[in-house]
């Protein structure tokens, strides 16, 4: 009886990994297609970011000399991080289906006594900085920050 509950528990395991990775694919197609625009400086600069967030198009209207360069270039910064959080919200809106699906398919820890949570293995990214390096706010440029030593090893136990 616990053997056919394993075996059945197993195949659901099988065929959603393999759904998940057909689902994969497919995003990681839509997602490479995505692009976000945005408009700032009442429409005087428009800026167009790729999936990863990098700039692709700059275009500036007719009077863009009326402003100042320190006024376009932090103009232009702004309108990058908008339209670099705009496609990274749409990359999440084409995951949140797979993450759904996910988190319905049987863990390993509840098919086999005492295996851990793989999904809580998975170290997060870290937020990304958003002023320039010479910034106070860049990560360790204050100097009553500790060194972040990172992850403990679930392999070697030096900790």
């Amino acid at each position: 009886m616990v053997n056919e509950r394993l075996q059945e528990d197993m195949a659901a395991m099988l065929s959603g990994l393999s759904h998940q990775m057909r689902g994969i694919a497919e995003v990681q197609k839509k997602r490479s297609l995505l692009t976000a625009t945005v408009l700032a400086e009442e429409k005087r600069i428009e800026v167009t970011v790729n999936a990863d967030g990098l700039l692709i198009d700059t275009k500036f209207a007719d009077d863009i000399l009326e402003l100042t360069p320190d006024e376009i270039a932090a103009a232009i910064t702004k309108a990058v991080q908008e339209a670099a959080a705009q496609v990274q919200k749409k990359a999440r809106e084409l995951m949140d289906p797979l993450l759904t699906h996910r988190d319905s398919l049987p863990k390993l820890s509840a098919m086999v006594e005492g295996a851990p949570d793989l999904a809580g293995l998975i170290p997060q990214p870290l937020e990304t900085p958003t002023v320039p390096p010479d910034s106070p706010d860049w990560p360790g440029n204050k100097p009553d920050e500790p060194d972040d030593p990172g992850p403990a090893s679930i392999v070697a136990d030096r900790d």
